[in-house]
């Protein structure tokens, strides 16, 4: 193992999915890692504030332009994003820093220009999604049908993906059906590495509980469903997830409903308010079911620290995760982990970590009916006949998705080396 290493990761919500990894070189002695993202980034404040990370933001210096044709809209945000990242990166050069690796999510146009400025670096770009035109996401949910403006955005906006794909020396993909997704011709170069989840910290707790808005306590062993996305969209089932409700409470009585995300969107369209009378899907589905639902009984929490959002949930009875054929949520795995009863979509790539009976329940994400039957199902049994789903589901998360199998394969693929890399949390 090399004594010493310059690492540049970059992210435009840096730390986002390099987060155990940037915790883990960074506290490598002898190691200088950099990170680059938005003037809106969490960052790293502990390991900054060491200094034994340096962060810097960018923002590109203007929007697109009002005139730009709609199919390059996005490619030109693309452009103005690596413009932005490649002036910090001639900054570094100039103040003598030159990575021997770039760890980067290209999805925002970040490292086009990367290598232009360091020719000599190993990039490695972490390819989460390819659009498809059919197959996959687009297209899949027959209430938002596409059309042919659409298709036409996407094939221009994938050149960027393209572009990222010839440029990077090497490329992680998450899952075996998201590696699928890129175009054949460049499969060779990917890597399928999940970055890991952290596992070590999470399991069930008899003792769990949560004190909602209303001051009322929801304790483990309750019956409790959860719902958790980063935002309350289509794209993770929220509508179909809500129009199943009204039968689950009536055919439950005392179950509570906990639902965890932003209003925000982070995939697809926002409702239009002038045609919906909404400014987000969650309005959107409360005009839609919420005079059929009891408002004692359902709980939006919105966004939640994770200490909470952990104790969700411990306390769930039956946890529901839907998605379209798409990237695969931390959440689900996390849910997985503490032992959650999942009820999730029968889509690519849930399949693959989820099987129906072993180590949880998949069900018709386009079908709310089934949802219902599902969840009540899974509220009416027995916490024993139960335990063998959640054991098998914590399994599944532990043995494939911890943070160490991550580390190891991060480190693999970008250092081409295995160094003994153990994540240390700093407060």
């Amino acid at each position: 193992m090399r004594l010493a290493m310059r690492v540049l990761i970059v992210h435009q919500n840096f730390p986002g999915q390099f987060r155990h990894v940037a915790q883990a070189w960074a506290q490598n002695p002898g190691w200088q890692v950099v990170g680059i993202g938005r003037d809106t980034a969490p960052g790293l404040p502990a390991l900054e504030q060491q200094g034994r990370l340096k962060l810097l933001r960018y923002k590109p210096h203007r929007s697109v332009g009002s005139q730009q044709h709609p199919y390059l809209r996005k490619m030109e945000d693309a452009v103005l994003h690596g413009q932005a990242v490649a002036r910090l990166m001639l900054q570094l050069k100039q103040q003598g820093f030159t990575p021997d690796v770039i760890l980067a999510h290209p999805g925002w146009g970040e490292t086009l220009y990367a290598k232009d400025v360091f020719p000599g670096a190993r990039l490695v770009h972490f390819c989460e999604w390819f659009y498809r035109s059919e197959g996959a996401d687009i297209g899949f949910d027959p209430e938002f049908p596409t059309t042919f403006d659409d298709h036409a955005r996407i094939r221009t906006w994938n050149a960027l993906h393209l572009l990222n794909l010839e440029h990077c020396d090497a490329a992680i993909s998450p899952t075996h059906w998201q590696k699928a997704q890129h175009p054949e011709a460049y499969q060779s170069k990917i890597t399928v590495a999940h970055e890991g989840i952290d596992t070590e910290n999470l399991g069930p707790d008899p003792n769990a509980q949560i004190k909602l808005p209303s001051g009322q306590v929801l304790k483990a062993g309750d019956p409790v469903i959860t719902y958790v996305a980063r935002n309350l969209e289509p794209y993770r089932g929220f509508h179909q997830f809500m129009r199943a409700l009204p039968a689950i409470q009536k055919e439950h009585k005392t179950v509570h409903t906990v639902i965890v995300g932003g209003d925000e969107v982070s995939y697809g369209r926002k409702p239009d308010p002038d045609k919906d009378g909404a400014k987000n899907w969650r309005e959107k589905m409360l005009q839609e079911v919420g005079s059929q639902l009891d408002p004692a009984r359902t709980h939006f929490l919105g966004k939640v620290p994770y200490s909470a959002y952990k104790r969700v949930l411990q306390v769930s009875a039956a946890h529901v995760y839907l998605t379209y054929p798409f990237v695969l949520s931390w959440s689900m795995l996390e849910a997985m982990a503490t032992g959650c009863l999942v009820i999730g979509s029968d889509t690519a790539p849930v399949r693959a970590v989820l099987e129906d009976g072993v180590n949880g329940r998949l069900v018709n994400a386009l079908d709310p009916d089934h949802v219902a039957r599902r969840v009540s199902d899974a509220l009416a049994s027995s916490h024993e006949s139960a335990a063998p789903l959640r054991h098998h589901a914590a399994r599944t998360a532990h043995s494939g998705y911890s943070t160490s199998t991550g580390l190891s394969a991060f480190a693999q693929i970008c250092l081409g080396e295995r160094p003994p890399l153990k994540v240390r949390h700093v407060a």
